[in-house]
């Protein structure tokens, strides 16, 4: 007996270990999800997440995570749903409904992408904001996606029908807008599609004829017009909901199985299709509040499963049949408000216990007291048919109106074209600094209105800009000496000088072309002046000399910034002394702030500044280490950039600057980990050893021996696959500055947690 307890036990033990072993989650799952907890502002229902508690144990009502052999499989958290809603939202953060200014929908959707098995994902009711990015399709194994609820707005972009897999899309509750998608038909699988309370314009896709699999459809209470096509072919189809849209045409067929059609509180015009009366697993159908004028056959109200019959506050007229009967399933019909006259048969004239009958507000003979006289629905009918004739006179007339409206603007525009031809040479300063701006600006699209406009971003806390004088400059560099030098680079010479308050400054100086006027010039400074960021050296002013270089048509401009003390990022690290050697947290902590920066940069203005000439020696270091990026902008005053535009066009200049930041963002990172003698070599690394890069007997080889030394082969491992990413020859394959700053943030978070392990076990150094 004792044996058998015992094997009993022994048994019980191994089930429950090999249970715990199946679902504990690889250490990067473990991460990412604490990375979403992160991302969501640590909800509520998140706060008993860790990373010592299993996460795939740790579930509740509104939270659910699902693992199977050590990764994480489904994602549900819902929110607080008592939240009221308000009727809009502006695109910017609400306090106390959504997630703050920091939260973006780019960077959430990049941590989820970390999990490729994830099938299930439930994000509901969580103050999520933001349009639905492009990269929607890196959740590639995605099988139910269910963001309803939240403040997403925009339009749904063609990329998620690469989810090849999906079953279930749900996004009801949003502020989604525009036209849907009309890439439904790439969904192979899709069975159900809720895209209700939104803000959606426009037809309905064609291309939801032919998904075959969608077994239920809800675009209710939204904005969608026009017609409503054939849609029998849909043979999977149980459940369909198009009920307060705008839709206007005449009803259209239905699938031979489906069982709810909702349409109500439309335009539907004309008669109820005889092919309804052969519906025969129809249990609900709701036409009210439309404009159907026939009732169609009466054979609906004697379905075998026919239950709830809405045709109510149309515009039905005449005579119900008698021989009309009900069937034995039918407990709700509301035939109420339209101009209806005559007797009723037998099943609808009362309400019974069984069944529940509206047909108050008709011209009918019974019930009296909630009927009107039947020279209302009489009269009701004529005002119906001179409508229609007012209509078509008001159509003629619209028409008569646009005629003239055409006229006008063609002499219109003939008048403007005689005066541009004729008076261009009185342009006023103003229209030839909006066209100089238009025309000239690197970034693409600063008109006047956004120089003159733009917010001084992040400008908190740092000293005010101001305008300098030569002599000023003269005085604080003892005349540009030559022992005020501190080099000279591809966009002039830089000098550090003293002002007259005692603080220290950087002085470049850059000769901008004369064709941009005074004022245009002060109007890209003013701009430049106000991009303010923690990681950006700060431009504290300008001076502009307009009296020399009169041989090479140009003027003087001189950029004045914070004096940063420590040296650049490159020097740093040569270093050899182990005091002053840059350790692998160390480098990951600059180069976080220089990626934050530089996302900065693209994003903080629009449309950006996207040419930023990111190099090593750019990446000045205060005295706490602390990463400043230098240089950053100056595309917006030099002259040099034009002739890329000129070459390439403005969007693909655009683009190309683009990529050059993120690539040269991944030669910094080479550095990071080589060390800056692969500068000299670069083209040649690229070409011979930049593979063996990729696996772990080429970095002990490669890698630096500090970072070697100070790293965990994680982080280590992270960090050099984005490398790669970032300098691969395919721009289409770069990673975007999101995706770069995610990578880098949990490789420090990954080295953090290695850290500590190797600080509690009494290890200074880790040695992968």
């Amino acid at each position: 007996m004792k044996i058998s307890r015992m094997c009993l036990f022994l048994s019980l033990q191994w089930c429950c270990f090999l249970i715990l072993y199946t679902h504990q989650l690889q250490p990067s799952q473990t991460q990412v999800l604490l990375q979403l907890r992160k991302q969501l502002e640590y909800p509520n229902q998140l706060q008993i997440w860790g990373p010592a508690i299993d996460l795939c144990f740790s579930s509740s009502p509104r939270v659910n995570i699902t693992c199977r052999d050590n990764s994480v499989t489904e994602i549900t958290i819902f929110g607080d749903s008592l939240q009221t809603r308000p009727t809009s939202f502006n695109g910017f953060p609400i306090s106390y409904k959504t997630l703050s200014e920091n939260f973006s929908m780019d960077s959430l959707i990049a941590t989820l992408s970390r999990l490729n098995t994830l099938k299930s994902l439930s994000l509901v009711s969580l103050g999520i904001w933001g349009p639905i990015p492009d990269k929607i399709h890196r959740l590639q194994s995605l099988v139910y996606l269910d963001l309803s609820w939240n403040f997403m707005y925009g339009s749904i972009p063609s990329t998620i029908s690469r989810i090849a897999n999906l079953e279930t899309l749900k996004l009801d509750g949003n502020f989604l807008n525009g036209t849907l998608p009309d890439s439904f038909d790439s969904f192979s699988k899709l069975t159900s599609l809720s895209l209700s309370n939104n803000l959606f314009t426009g037809p309905l896709p064609s291309s939801l004829q032919r998904v075959n699999s969608l077994v239920d459809i809800n675009l209710s209470d939204n904005r969608i017009s026009g017609e409503l096509f054939d849609l029998s072919r849909l043979s999977s189809l149980r459940w369909l909901d198009l009920s307060n849209n705008r839709l206007d045409s005449l009803l259209a067929s239905m699938p031979e199985f489906v069982t709810v059609v909702l349409l109500k509180n439309n335009t539907f015009s004309g008669r109820i299709p005889e092919q309804y009366g052969r519906l025969s697993r129809l249990r609900q159908l709701d036409l009210s509040f439309n404009a159907l004028t026939e009732m169609g056959p009466a054979a609906i109200f004697a379905l075998p499963n026919i239950s709830s019959l809405s045709l109510g506050s149309n515009l039905l007229s005449g005579s119900v049949p008698m021989d009309l009967r009900c069937g034995d399933e039918l407990e709700f019909v509301d035939i109420s408000n339209n101009r209806l006259t005559g007797n009723l048969p037998s099943c609808l004239r009362s309400s019974t216990k069984k069944r529940v009958v509206k047909i108050g507000g008709n011209c009918l003979s019974i019930d009296i007291e909630h009927q009107h006289s039947e020279t209302y629905c009489s009269e009701k009918h004529s005002d119906n048919e001179k409508s229609s004739r007012g209509k078509n006179n008001l159509g003629i007339l619209i028409g008569v109106i646009s005629g003239i409206g055409v006229v006008i603007l063609i002499l219109g525009f003939g008048f403007l074209v005689l005066c541009r031809k004729f008076c261009s040479q009185g342009s006023s300063e103003q229209h030839l600094l909006h066209k100089s701006v238009q025309d000239n600006s690197v970034a693409g699209g600063f008109t006047a209105e956004i120089l003159t406009n733009a917010p001084k971003l992040g400008s908190q806390g740092s000293p005010p800009y101001r305008l300098f004088v030569l002599d000023e400059l003269k005085v604080a560099t003892n005349s540009f000496d030559k022992s005020a030098s501190m080099g000279e680079g591809s966009n002039g010479k830089i000098y550090k000088g003293r002002l007259e308050s005692g603080a220290h400054v950087a002085i470049r100086c850059l000769a901008v072309s004369r064709k941009y006027t005074i004022r245009n010039l002060k109007l890209r400074l003013d701009l430049l002046a106000r991009i303010r960021h923690p990681h950006l050296a700060c431009l504290l002013g300008h001076c502009i000399d307009n009296e020399g270089n009169d041989e090479v048509g140009a003027n003087n401009v001189y950029l004045v910034y914070e004096y940063v003390p420590n040296g650049n990022y490159r020097a740093h690290l040569s270093e050899t002394n182990p005091e002053k050697v840059l350790r692998w947290s160390d480098r990951l902590s600059i180069l976080i702030g220089i990626a934050k920066a530089v996302h900065f940069l693209h994003t903080g203005i629009i449309p950006g500044f996207n040419s930023n000439r990111l190099k090593a020696n750019n990446i000045l270091l205060n005295e706490h280490r602390m990463g400043k990026l230098s240089d950053y902008g100056l595309s917006v005053v030099a002259q040099e950039i034009e002739k890329d535009k000129e070459e390439d066009g403005l969007k693909s200049w655009q683009m190309k600057s683009l990529d050059d930041d993120i690539y040269s963002f991944g030669c910094i990172l080479l550095e990071s980990l080589i060390g800056p003698s692969v500068c000299a070599r670069k083209e040649s690394f690229l070409l011979n050893e930049m593979v063996s890069l990729g696996n772990t007997e080429g970095q002990r080889r490669i890698v630096d021996p500090t970072v070697l030394a100070s790293s965990s082969q994680e982080s280590l491992s992270i960090v050099v696959s984005l490398t790669i990413n970032c300098i691969s020859p395919e721009s289409s394959t770069r990673p975007s500055f999101e995706d770069v700053l995610w990578n880098l943030q949990y490789a420090a978070q990954v080295q953090a947690t290695s850290d500590d392990v190797d600080n509690k076990s009494g290890k200074t150094l880790v040695s992968p």
